[in-house]
């Protein structure tokens, strides 16, 4: 791992969850799954839900059913937002029984805020769930804060949801202007580029994560393929 001797105290290091953090699609998939059984519809595959995932949970159910018959209709009797009302309920208890952190994610995360670095969570998912996962996961304590897509009115790829996120680790909103006295953000997805994009930040992408395009391809400042390459990067981008 690169030393940490560049990586100024202070700085602030945004993550996305799913994807980013976390390997989430199993239990996603599950509680997916267990909705379309409920109405009579086939599983859908992993790399199904893979595609669906990155907007929300809102979007998650909405795009998994269009793909397995559609929406149901006004008057059916069960409505979208009913539907993801129960996928909440399931997921709900189910949100960390196969989810897993990914590799060097826990030890190279430490080491970043041991060097002083202030850790937040950014994402879509909604906050109490995310909250949930990094508990069961066993390291909800390296954040300064973690903001879901419930909790503002703007989510990604809005940049008021990275602002807010700056805001709530107990930093300026200014540093998503100005990126002083330093923030980056690290996500796996377009909707992460975009965001930081907005937000005038660096952004660094993983590349195992739930990208619908080669990561390559997005426009990041820097693709890592390991979690052992972050500190490296940050040190450049910062």
């Amino acid at each position: 791992m690169t030393p940490l001797l560049s990586l100024p105290a202070g700085a602030a290091v945004l993550f996305d969850l799913d994807g980013t953090l976390v390997d989430s699609l199993p239990d996603l998939g599950w509680a997916m799954n267990e909705v379309l059984s409920e109405l009579g519809r086939p599983p859908a595959s992993a790399e199904d839900v893979r595609s669906w995932v990155g907007d929300g949970v809102s979007v998650l159910v909405e795009r998994g059913l269009t793909a397995t018959g559609g929406v149901p209709a006004k008057g059916a009797g069960t409505t979208l937002p009913t539907l993801v009302a129960r996928f909440l309920e399931l997921y709900g208890g189910h949100a960390a029984v196969d989810s897993r952190v990914y590799p060097d994610v826990l030890p190279t995360l430490t080491t970043l805020k041991a060097a002083g670095l202030r850790l937040g969570v950014c994402t879509n998912k909604p906050t109490s769930l995310s909250l949930l996962i990094l508990r069961e996961l066993g390291f909800g304590d390296l954040f300064s804060a973690v903001v879901g897509g419930d909790a503002i009115p703007n989510r990604k790829p809005h940049p008021d949801h990275l602002r807010a996120t700056l805001t709530a680790m107990g930093g300026s909103g200014a540093e998503a202007v100005t990126g002083r006295p330093g923030a980056v953000m690290v996500g796996d997805s377009r909707n992460d580029v975009a965001s930081a994009r907005a937000a005038g930040l660096p952004v660094i992408l993983v590349g195992f994560g739930y990208c619908q395009a080669p990561p390559a391809t997005m426009g990041a400042d820097a693709v890592i393929d390991r979690y052992t390459d972050l500190p490296e990067s940050l040190s450049r981008l910062l």
